[in-house]
Formats: C-alpha cells, sequence, structure tokens
C-alpha cells in the first residue's frame, strides 16, 4: 500500500484523505482510491477540508489531463453543475498551473475516462523538469557527500585539519577530469566550522583574463575590510593561464587578500609557474573506482529533490546491470557516468510516451465496471521509465577513454608500452598499444618511438630488430590507420619476444658522460689517426704510423683512443677476435 499512498500524495491528496481513499478501496488499486476520492468530492465539496484550504488538485495535472475543456464563460471558481440534453452532469474543478497564470478549468467525469484521454507525465510534467545537467545538480555540498578520495579528506588529512581549525590554505587540485576537483574546493567551503567567514568566487581560466582576476581581488579586499569576509578565488583550468596571468596571484595570496584554489587536469610541475607552487599545497584527486561511481550514480536515481526523476519528470528506474555497465565504462570520470543516465533516462522517458501513443491507437481504455488488473498495473507503470543497459550503451555510444595526446596520460602509456615490451610481456604491451591506438594515437608516433626500442633495448642482441621497427614505421606511412594496427601489433610482439641488450645505450651515454665533464680534458685526435689529403698535413705528421688493419689483422699495438683515455671500456660486449673483423 506503501506506493499507492506515495502516488496519490504525489498527486496532491492530503495524507488523511489519501489513506481513506485506500481504505475504502482495498488499498490495491490506486485509480479505484483516486476516483473514490473524485465521486466524494464532487458529492462533498467540504470532504476533509483544512484550516488553510488548497486548491483541490494542485498536481493533479501531472497524472491526467482531460481534452474536453468548458468554455470561458462557464470557467468558475466554484464547483457548479450543469446538465445537457447529451451528456451526464459534469463538475469543474480550477486546474492552477504554476508556469501559467491564468486559470483553466476542466470536467471531472463522474465514471472513469478512456485510457485515450490521457496524456503522458513527461508532456505535462514540465514543472518538475530542470535543464541544469544532473551531474552538476549531484555535486556533494560538503565534504561527507565526497567519494573516492579519503586520502585527502580523511580524519586526519590536511584539508580535515584545516576545515577544523577554520584555516583554509591555498590548494591546487591535480586530477583528470570528472573526479571532483570542483566539488572538493566548493564542498570545503561548505563544511567550514564558520561558514560565514568565507565567500566563495569561482572563475575559469578559458574564459576569465587578469582583468577579471583583480575585479575579484578589489572585491574580496573590500568583503574583508567591510565584513571580515575571507575570499576563496578558485580557478578552474589554471593551467591554461600563462606566465604572466599566473604571476598576478602571487602578490595577493602572498598578503592574505584570497584563499587561492586552482583545478588542473595538466602536471603542475610542468604548466603552473614555481613560485606560485610555493604558496600553495598541491592535492592529487585520483580517478574514482567503479564501486564509488556506482555510489553517486544510485544516488542520483533516489534523489527526488534534484535527482534524475527531476531531468524527465517522472520516476525513474534502473536496472543494476545498467548501473555496472556505467560504473566500469566511465574510466573513473563521474561527470560522463551522471551525464550518459541522465541520457539513458531520457531515452527510457520516451519509450514510455511511445508506448502510452501505441494504446491510445488501438482504442484501449479502462472501464470503471470492468476489474482489469493487468490494464491498471499496466497503466501505473507507464507513469515509470526504466532504463536498461542498452540505453546506458546507446548513450555512452562507445568506452570513454582517459587520453590525452599531448597530457600525462599521453606520456604514460608511452612509458607503459615501453616498459612493457622490456619487460618481454607481449599481452601487455599488445594491451597499452591498442590503449593508445583506440585514444587517438597518431600510429607515426608510436612506430618511431620502436625504432628508438629497437636499438635502445634490443640492440646487438638482435640486429634484425632495427630493420623490423624501420618496416612498420614504413608500412604504417603507406597504409595509415585502421589497416597499420596489425603491423604495428607485430612490431611491438617482435620486440616484446627478442632478446635483449642495453650494451650499445650504455655505452654511448657513458662516452657522453666523459665528453661532457671533459675526462682527458678533449684533447685532440691522435696524429696517426688524421686523415692527410695534402702534402702539407703529410709534413705535420698527420696519418704517420697508422696500421691499415685489413693488411695487418694481428696486430694489436695501434691504439685509438686519446692518450689520456687510454684503457676505457664504454661497451660491455664480448671481445672479438681480430682476425674475424
Amino acid at each position: 500500500m506503501e506506493m499507492e499512498m506515495e502516488q496519490l500524495l504525489s498527486m496532491g491528496f492530503s495524507s488523511e484523505l489519501a489513506a481513506q481513499a485506500l481504505t475504502a478501496t482495498g488499498g490495491k488499486s490506486t485509480l479505484k482510491a483516486t476516483e473514490w476520492i473524485l465521486s466524494q468530492k464532487s458529492s462533498n465539496p467540504n470532504l476533509n477540508s483544512n484550516p488553510s484550504p488548497t486548491p483541490f488538485q494542485p498536481k493533479l495535472d501531472r497524472f491526467f489531463h482531460l481534452h474536453t475543456k468548458l468554455s470561458p464563460s462557464r470557467t468558475s471558481p466554484e464547483p457548479s453543475a450543469t446538465a445537457t440534453a447529451t451528456g451526464p452532469s459534469i463538475r469543474t474543478v480550477p486546474q492552477n498551473d504554476p508556469d501559467d497564470d491564468s486559470t483553466t478549468s476542466y470536467p471531472l467525469h463522474n465514471k472513469r475516462q478512456k485510457l485515450q484521454h490521457l496524456k503522458p507525465i513527461i508532456q505535462l510534467g514540465k514543472t518538475d523538469q530542470t535543464h541544469e545537467p544532473l551531474s552538476e545538480r549531484m555535486r556533494p555540498r560538503t565534504i561527507f557527500e565526497v567519494v573516492g578520495q579519503d586520502h585527502i579528506l580523511g580524519n586526519n588529512s590536511l584539508l580535515r585539519s584545516a576545515i577544523d581549525r577554520n584555516r583554509i590554505p591555498s590548494i591546487i587540485f591535480w586530477g583528470p577530469p570528472g573526479s571532483g576537483k570542483t566539488s572538493i574546493a566548493k564542498s570545503v567551503v561548505n563544511s567550514a566550522q564558520e561558514r560565514s567567514l568565507y565567500r566563495f568566487v569561482s572563475l575559469s581560466a578559458v574564459t576569465s583574463g587578469v582583468k577579471d582576476v583583480r575585479d575579484a581581488v578589489e572585491e574580496a579586499r573590500r568583503m574583508r575590510v567591510k565584513n571580515n569576509k575571507r575570499t576563496v578565488l578558485f580557478v578552474d583550468e589554471v593551467h591554461r593561464f600563462n606566465k604572466s596571468q599566473q604571476d598576478s596571484f602571487l602578490p595577493v595570496i602572498e598578503d592574505g587578500s584570497i584563499v587561492f584554489m586552482g583545478a588542473t587536469t595538466e602536471n603542475p610541475s610542468f604548466h603552473l609557474i614555481t613560485p606560485l607552487l610555493s604558496r600553495c599545497r598541491v592535492l592529487t584527486v585520483n580517478p574514482l573506482k567503479p564501486h564509488h561511481v556506482d555510489t553517486l550514480l544510485k544516488r542520483a536515481v533516489n534523489d527526488r529533490e534534484k535527482g534524475l526523476s527531476q531531468s524527465v519528470g517522472m520516476r525513474v528506474n534502473v536496472k543494476d546491470d545498467a548501473l555496472e555497465f556505467l560504473s566500469m565504462n566511465c574510466d573513473g570520470d563521474a561527470r560522463v557516468a551522471l551525464n550518459a543516465l541522465e541520457i539513458s533516462a531520457t531515452t527510457a522517458a520516451a519509450r514510455v510516451a511511445d508506448n502510452q501513443l501505441k494504446q491510445k491507437e488501438v482504442g484501449l481504455e479502462l472501464d470503471r465496471d470492468s476489474d482489469s488488473a493487468a490494464s491498471e498495473e499496466n497503466m501505473i507503470s507507464s507513469f515509470a521509465a526504466v532504463v536498461t543497459v542498452d540505453d546506458v550503451k546507446e548513450a555512452l555510444q562507445c568506452k570513454h577513454l582517459a587520453y590525452d595526446k599531448a597530457g600525462d596520460e599521453h606520456y604514460n602509456l608511452i612509458s607503459a608500452l615501453h616498459k612493457s615490451m622490456r619487460g618481454s610481456d607481449a599481452d601487455a604491451a599488445i594491451y597499452w598499444l591498442a590503449r593508445m591506438l583506440e585514444g587517438g594515437e597518431e600510429p607515426l608516433y608510436i612506430a618511431r618511438r620502436l625504432i628508438r626500442f629497437a636499438s635502445e633495448d634490443v640492440g646487438l642482441a638482435d640486429p634484425l630488430a632495427l630493420n623490423q621497427a624501420v618496416s612498420c614505421y614504413q608500412t604504417c606511412h603507406f597504409l595509415g590507420m585502421p589497416e597499420c594496427n596489425v603491423i604495428l601489433a607485430q612490431c611491438v610482439t617482435y620486440l616484446a619476444l627478442a632478446p635483449k641488450s642495453i650494451a650499445v645505450y650504455q655505452a654511448i651515454r657513458a662516452a657522453q658522460k666523459v665528453v661532457q665533464e671533459s675526462v682527458g680534458q678533449n684533447e685532440g685526435v691522435p696524429l696517426h689517426l688524421r686523415n692527410a689529403p695534402t702534402k702539407l698535413m703529410k709534413e705535420l705528421g698527420y696519418g704517420k704510423d697508422y696500421i691499415y688493419p685489413p693488411d695487418n689483422p694481428s696486430s694489436s699495438t695501434q691504439t685509438y683512443l686519446p692518450p689520456s683515455l687510454l684503457g676505457y671500456k664504454f661497451l660491455d660486449w664480448p671481445s672479438r677476435n681480430p682476425t674475424q673483423q
């Protein structure tokens, strides 16, 4: 009976009247209870009146809309009866629409109306719909509603201690999109012990400039003098500010005019200036785990005030497998998951409207004297949209991949590919290759990295690896994507399974270090190694005493390093017999 009571209350009936109706009709049919109320109201307008009466049906038009209307001349705020020769007695009740200042009267028949006279709720529930994105409406209001970031919001964390002591520091939040950077910044201010001491001002580095920052700072100074309020200036995408723009924050952070909070998806070490980093604490915000995303999705489904039902103007049920699919395929991005859920609910709500239209076309009707439980259940269920996993897949279209060709994820993935091949794990190498290709990476970039790997990590252990890598690059250049994916996979597999040697890599690094540190004073080339194309050079001793190895294969007395470096070993490789050269 709880569901029936809930539906009657949502129609605007008082709890006392709804309870009477359910008791009188057996408590199993919302429609019968509604008709009982209407019939009782028709015969006794003062039934269950309250000291402060409200309009009879303040929310009923969200569920039922009767096509037959009385002319304006017959509209009256008071109930009246009109008899005609061709129709039954009809009562009219004023219907107030919050979105319309006019009052329109709809007739109430004593007999149950046909289903074809009913319009779906999604057409009439516009007062319950909102165009603000679900992801924005469901932002956490306090730190206790934030999920998945216990490492920075735990009991003994920096932020929790700062909130408890009303000493919010300047902070830079670094993390991927949809992990909660903006939400945490707002919730920190809302959770302060003395919330009235702070005001939150938000700017976006995408649309704001130095002038906007200066205006915000001047206002912050005025508010501090006037009301003793500190301003928390939050700058989203702060990495988009150039060096001079970032410099503008330094003096106002230093003198305490503002508490600075920034959010960035890029590595602060590379994109933010050192003086700004020295004045702020950098906190890493982690991607959300699937169970964290699942918590947020269920919160959106169950929240009736600002949750999913407000997006479509009707109750929404989401299948468990749909929630699981969303949680597993959003790559820890709560915004992607919530937006996809909202789109899925819209699809499901549209399906409800289509089903009602089909019922209307076949002339399905509910007769008052008929006891068709199946028809009533169909009628009631039509007010709820059911989101399936197919709806979610349609909303996502394809799996969301966290990848940025110029950002951290770009270098993280190529590093994972390189290290997997170095570790001879072909399966892992192919997986990271697929991640890069599906993320939209340029195949020629990958091929260039494979050429480097062939010499750096395979080297002399398999000299043919370099041929394979160069051939891979040329083939990728000829074919392009998507055909070259197999060529890249073949080369990656070959390099992963090939024997490894970094002897050449270590040798060149050691030699470069010697040169950079001027070991041996970087002395000139020994005379016997110099070329002597002219008579003068020969007279100066160029090429004198040089031994030509092909004519003297057994000679081992000739040296090739400068005198100060004689005996140095750069290449760690088994020595070869000179006769084999």
